[in-house]
């Protein structure tokens, strides 16, 4: 999965939270690595260092729904610096793979420091749009107890947006604001290709509600 860092997967991978929540599993952290490394290609950066950021960005599993989500990508971070620190590895690589870390989140609000940083944000934030991210909202929305929409008003026009309340209003208050603030071309690049996507479901979906 993390060829050519193999031996870092097993090294790593022990300090992750055995969440249940499928839309931060094993399998995320593979897609995010492979959408990582194509932007790599193009971009640059330390491929050990994002590959070691992209295992851990998500090692402390904090619910969508707590009050610690916010402080998710933090403690993270935290914990990554602790292990990369009994491994023995250098200051300045686990400062930037904890930077990375750190800033990755969109709930953070921050912008990463280092290119590994830029590129973790991106590859993370386009598993969060396209065809996967629709079905990471949904399955997150069932995992909460969400309704798929508020009845009287799908799109939100007369109320204030409740995405905790309501799967669709997911969409405008995150998912289709997220391809505007892409760090990298070709994170951006790839965001638009996956941005219509979500565009044209969720278009189609009102359509459908409002006859």
């Amino acid at each position: 999965m993390f060829e050519p860092f193999e031996q870092l997967f097993p090294r790593l991978s022990h300090a992750l939270d055995q969440s249940s929540d499928g839309s931060h599993d094993l399998y995320h952290v593979e897609r995010v690595w492979r959408t990582a490394r194509l932007i790599s290609e193009e971009e640059g950066g330390d491929l050990r260092l994002l590959a070691a950021a992209v295992i851990l960005h998500d090692c402390v599993a904090v619910a969508k729904d707590s009050p610690l989500r916010e402080q998710a990508s933090r403690l993270s971070a935290e914990r990554a610096k602790k292990l990369l620190e009994k491994l023995g590895w250098s200051s300045s690589d686990i400062d930037i793979v904890a930077d990375a870390i750190r800033t990755h989140s969109y709930s953070a609000g921050l912008t990463p420091t280092s290119l590994e940083g830029r590129i973790l944000q991106d590859a993370d934030r386009l598993d969060a749009i396209g065809a996967i991210g629709i079905a990471r909202c949904f399955y997150t929305a069932g995992r909460m107890g969400s309704e798929l929409y508020h009845r009287q008003d799908p799109r939100g026009k007369e109320r204030k947006l409740d995405d905790r309340s309501y799967a669709l209003d997911h969409f405008p208050s995150k998912l289709l604001r997220l391809a505007t603030d892409f760090k990298t071309q070709a994170g951006a690049r790839m965001a638009q290709e996956r941005h219509s996507k979500l565009e044209a479901f969720y278009y189609a979906l009102i359509n459908e509600l409002e006859g």
